[in-house]
């Protein structure tokens, strides 16, 4: 069905343009009155046809009809094939060449722009099995040796200790399960049809459950919110923007050298709700500012605790997340210091009852 449609979209492009030629052509002969222009035309129609186009064919077939077209209306005996002619013949080579060197390096072109966009997809993949690596280890470390200390040496410890122990493991266990359930919702994103299945969220809710799950992690840190008096619902998958909130967060803590001030803003503009999560940090370079969704912060030089939160998911990842959902997705330094991220989302419209 999908190469149906492009046969019918290259079909209708290339008549467009040739008619365009043709149209172009009438009215240079009829006020102009000048010939030498005309080839030249046809000869940008078959090159723009082979441009736009897929393939060769299409380039091909609009350097013949360029052709005859020429031989046809505009040259004298006019409205008659006349193909014996040295200069039709010429013209008719020229322009044929013209669109298949130009097809070559369309096609040439696509190749090469598919073999950089799976380099992509491919580095984001293993930059993402190389991060949550943290994320996964820790936990099942804290699993693994709680419950060898419950079954090896259980009457060593009291009720009380073994409770919290077993607590301990029941807590890491939820947070091993939603990390999965966030790595196989990521996975949707690897697809070329991207489908994000989204559901009605309440902003107030989804914002008290990201600074829940941020502040277990960070309880030292205070997290300024702001969020509108209105009542808004946001039509998204909550679990992976949960995620993206809460990586720029932590993004914040682990890299904003000096920061003494971490907000959270939502607002509204028209039918777009805004999330800004604003630092008044050291920012960031101006070098890495410019690809700094293309990639993941350098770990190298942050606490292990860093390492383990911040390794959720990537920027680049978080990127790809909000691209799905059909928003945008950006960051600047401010004027006075610190750094902004801010990402919009479609608010789902109100009905008045």
């Amino acid at each position: 069905m999908k190469n149906i449609s492009n046969v019918i979209i290259n079909i209708i492009v290339t008549a467009f343009i040739l008619t365009a030629c043709f149209v172009i052509c009438l009215i240079i002969q009829n006020t102009i009155g000048t010939y030498s222009l005309i080839p030249a035309i046809f000869v940008l129609g078959a090159f723009l046809t082979s441009l736009i186009t897929a393939g060769y064919i299409y380039g091909i077939i609009s350097a013949v009809v360029s052709v005859l077209a020429v031989d046809f209306a505009f040259e004298f005996p006019y409205f008659k094939l006349n193909l014996t002619i040295t200069e039709n013949l010429v013209s008719a080579i020229i322009m044929i060449i013209i669109a298949f060197v130009t097809c070559t390096l369309t096609t040439k072109l696509k190749k090469q722009e598919a073999f950089k966009a799976a380099g992509e997809k491919e580095k984001m993949r293993a930059d993402l099995l190389r991060a949550i690596s943290h994320d996964l280890r820790t936990p099942l470390t804290t699993i693994y040796g709680a419950s060898s200390a419950i079954l090896e040496n259980k009457d060593d410890f009291s009720e009380e200790q073994k409770t919290k122990m077993l607590q301990s493991i029941k807590e890491d266990a939820a947070w091993l399960t939603r990390m999965v359930e966030n790595l196989l919702s990521i996975t949707k994103l690897d697809g070329d049809n991207v489908k994000i299945l989204k559901a009605s969220t309440v902003l107030d809710e989804f914002i008290d459950s990201v600074l829940i799950k941020f502040n277990k992690r960070y309880p030292n840190q205070e997290v300024i919110v702001d969020l509108p008096d209105e009542f808004i619902t946001i039509p998204m998958d909550a679990m992976l923007i949960e995620q993206v909130v809460v990586n720029m967060l932590e993004n914040a803590v682990c890299h904003a050298e000096g920061m003494t001030r971490l907000c959270l803003n939502v607002f509204t503009l028209s039918n777009k709700v805004i999330f800004e999560i604003k630092d008044n940090g050291c920012g960031i370079d101006n070098e890495r500012l410019k690809n700094i969704f293309k990639g993941y912060y350098n770990s190298d030089n942050v606490s292990s605790d860093c390492k383990r939160s911040n390794a959720g998911i990537g920027l680049s990842v978080c990127s790809a997340i909000i691209k799905a959902h059909g928003g945008d997705i950006k960051a600047e330094n401010q004027k006075d210091g610190g750094a902004v991220f801010r990402f919009t989302l479609d608010m789902e419209e109100q009905v008045n009852e």
